[in-house]
């Protein structure tokens, strides 16, 4: 007799172990399997029905055409998530493409849990515009030397470090004292503070022009700025490999769910603690912008005559509700954000418009069009150049993956958005000078 299919209801249960050890017993004694099982319930008592996987998914509205706009494979990521015991409701981005668990792109509503894959590994990236006092004529005059000054003041990709460390009040966070390894990245955080990631993050100047008379209060027709894409560097990804870890042994205690599609709940210790240590890693994106924002200006003495900001790769409450934005940011009614294109195509300041099928929601770009294995394969990094010679932009970093081919048209994405009137775009950006981290010069 083979106690494994015996002991297969019980798995997941914090005792298995011990449960395990008595089965053994027993066996040895010569009990058979029905005296088995009744001695492991009358001590034991009856193992938990675990959840199953819902055989229809919960409701969810895709922006885009599958097939066209959406990889087939980003909606079926979307509708395995929408079976699961937890789901409320969904959403697809029009700039959805294929990730692990929830695709990027993907808005996933759960009732009191929280997916730690689902939220995604750097959490709390984010959008930070600040909007300069000057002219854009005056930054095309000056542009070689504020892009000297944006490249001294910015660090990019793995192990990039300052020549000199920040200071901000994140350092000081008494979220740091939450656990044993949040106190342990603490010192990594000192060494981070201030820097950006590699892959699709960047730092650019942008020239723009308003769309609407309202909605950008002592914003002029014409502006200029500096926008900055990056998140929560090693904090969060460290912080989120221990809870998706910690997720899939609490969750194999009570359900059955495909990889990476594992939650807390919100009403548990493990759930409570992450909920904390996610928004200490966003706190911690946040204070790297205003880092860098704050020692451009300093240095080029410059004013901020604005400022605007969005992240994705987070969760919020929404009373019995938990929403995660999988590279899709928050668009509540009358809630301002930024849009992103590409290294070579426009960005969009936008006002979100409270679309409930949205779930409040939009998309955090444009868009990739394929992996980055494909970029390499179908694009050449001497196209990418010529396409931003045409356009007047300086690029510092560039890098075929993330070269202005490599990504949906940004125009197509927010004419579906606004078709859809998910948001309403407010003022327009190109890009003057960029800097990304792929090779130098």
């Amino acid at each position: 007799m083979k106690l494994q299919p015996l002991l297969k209801t019980w798995k997941g249960d914090k005792r298995f172990t011990q449960i395990s050890k008595e089965a053994a017993a027993l066996k040895k004694a010569g009990r058979g399997a029905d005296d088995i099982a009744s001695e492991l319930e009358r001590a034991f008592g009856k193992p938990e029905a675990l959840l199953a996987m819902r055989e229809t998914t919960a409701p969810y509205r895709v922006y885009g055409e599958i097939g066209s706009d959406i990889d087939s494979v980003a909606l079926a990521q979307l509708r395995l998530a929408l079976q699961l015991p937890i789901a409320a409701q969904g959403a697809l981005m029009p700039d959805a493409h294929v990730g692990y668990a929830l695709p990027i792109g993907g808005v996933f509503a759960a009732h009191n849990a929280i997916s730690p894959a689902m939220v995604g590994v750097d959490i709390g990236c984010r959008m930070h515009l600040t909007l300069f006092d000057l002219s854009p004529d005056q930054l095309r005059l000056s542009r070689e030397k504020l892009f000297e000054d944006l490249k001294a003041i910015t660090v990019f990709g793995t192990g990039g470090k300052r020549p000199h460390p920040a200071d901000h009040a994140i350092l000081e966070d008494d979220a740091w004292d939450l656990t044993r390894q949040t106190r342990g990245l603490q010192d990594r955080a000192a060494g981070q503070l201030g820097t950006s990631g590699s892959g699709n993050h960047f730092a650019e100047l942008v020239i723009g022009e308003r769309l609407v008379p309202d909605g950008l209060d002592g914003v002029s027709q014409r502006f200029c700025g500096l926008l900055t894409h990056s998140g929560s560097r090693g904090i969060g990804y460290a912080i989120a490999n221990h809870y998706m870890r910690l997720a899939a042994l609490e969750t194999r205690r009570r359900a059955r769910a495909p990889k990476f599609y594992e939650w807390l709940d919100m009403d548990s210790d493990a759930g409570r603690e992450y909920w904390t240590a996610m928004h200490l890693a966003g706190d911690f994106a946040k204070a790297c912008h205003e880092v860098i924002h704050a020692d451009f200006l300093q240095r080029t003495k410059l004013k901020a005559a604005a400022t605007i900001q969005n992240h994705h790769n987070f969760a919020w409450r929404k009373g019995d509700l938990i929403i995660h934005r999988k590279g899709a940011t928050p668009a509540e009614t009358g809630v301002l954000g930024v849009i992103p294109g590409s290294m070579g195509t426009a960005s969009y300041i936008v006002e979100g418009l409270g679309a409930p099928e949205a779930l409040e929601s939009a998309s955090h770009g444009a868009g990739r069009v394929g992996s980055r294995t494909v970029a390499r394969d179908r694009f050449s990094a001497a196209e990418a150049r010529r396409m931003l010679e045409r356009e007047d932009i300086w690029i510092e970093g560039l890098s075929v993956e993330e070269g202005p081919q490599a990504y949906k048209d940004i125009e197509h994405v927010m004419r579906i958005q606004v078709d859809a009137g998910l948001v309403r775009p407010l003022a327009r950006m190109m890009p003057a000078a960029v800097i990304m981290a792929g090779e130098e010069g």
